[in-house]
């Protein structure tokens, strides 16, 4: 999985134009220096790199171990939505409290907003789908869950969302065996997110920032006045450091976070196009991104060209073997949750991780012994919006424009260790388990 060398197989890289010539500068050569340098490619790390080169005039470099948005924002879903936790929105106030929750809560619909702009101010083609995110009812004793969520989201947070029962869905947007009400959430959207990675990639470019792919770090050392990276071809000296790597941290960076995060394998499968019969089979006539209430959920939506996108969780090995069984598993489920497509071909697949911690809620920051080192990670499934608004905030901490103290308290400092992290994948396997018996329910 962290084989830069292994293809993606993403239906994302056959539909995106290539990367502009002249952005990717890598792999890194020779002994280099800039005042902040950012190790990872991705949304977080070209965001910020796009903006402090952009607001603040610094010289900023970016290394990314394989091509530039080769990690997992270059093979999610595609689904611009909030929010960036693992906790329940009781949770989220019953642990920071009210003001600090709707501050998060506000944050992430700024970062919506965020992601839209940069793509119009840059002329980006992310190819925008649907005005507001679909969370469905998998099983009658769900929706309501969903009538709790539609309170917080609408009465505490401000939010504009509406209730739709199994009838109204199956009107407007669509039918399947696991539809049973939904719950319309007006912030969020659908996008490409290659041609996002790759448009932002060139607007950071174009700003001042030198991106170099294909240059994973080997090496980090402390200097007397900075840092020194290095990789197989050069290194890089830099007097700040951003650690930008969220779900594929490598072993070198996730040492320095002190073991705290945990990846999670998901996994995407993506049909052929499809013709309106087929297509009103299921009564399908949303654009809309769906996710489910299952907590090994599945997310779906349909493309611009009429393939149908599905996703979920699961696996815990990434091995080759391992990923076939889970492209099964899943094939048979989608004929299952819509049993009119259950003989359409699919013809993509693949996976990547998204970052989660203990705390259940993102990390951005400095290293408590090093406060010239800076992260950004952990969005736990919705890092398209969060991580460039992590990136963003990150270049207005290194900017001075703000400090951490700033910062919606969610979002503050370090998560805590993980216990034995070499058990990750048991945890996993643990919590896998449980929530296979709480879908049950």
């Amino acid at each position: 999985m962290y084989d830069a060398e292994v293809p993606v197989g993403s239906f994302w890289e056959d539909e995106a134009p290539p990367l502009a010539e002249g952005v990717d500068l890598g792999p890194l050569a020779n002994e280099m220096k800039c005042d902040v340098a950012v190790i990872g490619g991705g949304y977080t790390g070209l965001s910020a790199a796009y903006h402090l080169a952009r607001d603040f005039g610094v010289d900023v470099c970016v290394l990314e171990a394989g091509p530039l948005g080769w990690g997992a924002s270059g093979r999610n879903g595609g689904f611009c939505t909030l929010p960036p936790m693992g906790l329940s929105y009781g949770q989220l106030i019953s642990r920071y409290g009210m003001d600090e929750a709707r501050r998060f809560i506000a944050s992430q619909v700024e970062a919506v907003d965020l992601v839209a702009g940069m793509a119009r101010d840059n002329d980006i083609d992310i190819q925008p789908q649907g005005q507001g995110t679909l969370h469905v009812a998998h099983a009658p004793g769900r929706f309501a869950g969903l009538k709790e969520e539609a309170e917080f989201l609408g009465g505490k947070f401000g939010l504009s969302v509406s209730l739709l029962s199994r009838e109204e869905m199956a009107e407007t947007h669509y039918d399947s065996t696991e539809q049973f009400g939904a719950l319309l959430n007006r912030t969020g959207f659908g996008l490409q997110p290659l041609r996002f990675a790759r448009g932002l990639a060139a607007a950071a470019a174009r700003a001042g920032a030198r991106l170099y792919g294909r240059s994973e770090v080997l090496r980090w050392e402390r200097t007397g006045d900075g840092h020194r990276l290095i990789t197989a071809g050069g290194s890089l000296r830099a007097k700040r450091i951003i650690v930008a790597t969220n779900g594929f941290t490598r072993p070198l960076a996730d040492a320095k976070l002190g073991n705290r995060l945990i990846p999670v394998l998901s996994n995407i499968i993506v049909t052929r196009s499809m013709n309106i019969h087929e297509l009103m089979a299921q009564n399908w006539r949303t654009d809309y991104p769906c996710s489910n209430t299952r907590n090994l959920l599945f997310y779906y939506r349909m493309l611009p060209d009429h393939r149908f996108l599905f996703g979920a969780r699961g696996d815990l090995t990434g091995r080759p073997e391992d990923g076939a069984k889970m492209r099964s598993v899943m094939e048979r489920r989608l004929g299952e949750v819509f049993p009119h497509w259950k003989d359409i071909q699919t013809t993509h697949y693949w996976r990547g991780f998204v970052c989660m911690n203990a705390r259940l809620t993102p990390a951005i920051g400095q290293m408590p012994d090093d406060e010239t080192v800076y992260f950004g990670l952990a969005y736990h499934g919705d890092g398209v919006s969060a991580a460039p608004w992590s990136g963003w905030t990150l270049a207005r901490l290194i900017g001075g424009r703000i400090s951490v103290r700033d910062l919606p308290a969610p979002f503050r400092g370090l998560p805590p260790r993980i216990p034995l992290p070499s058990l990750r994948r048991w945890y996993l396997r643990a919590a896998l388990g449980l929530y296979h018996l709480q879908d049950k329910q």
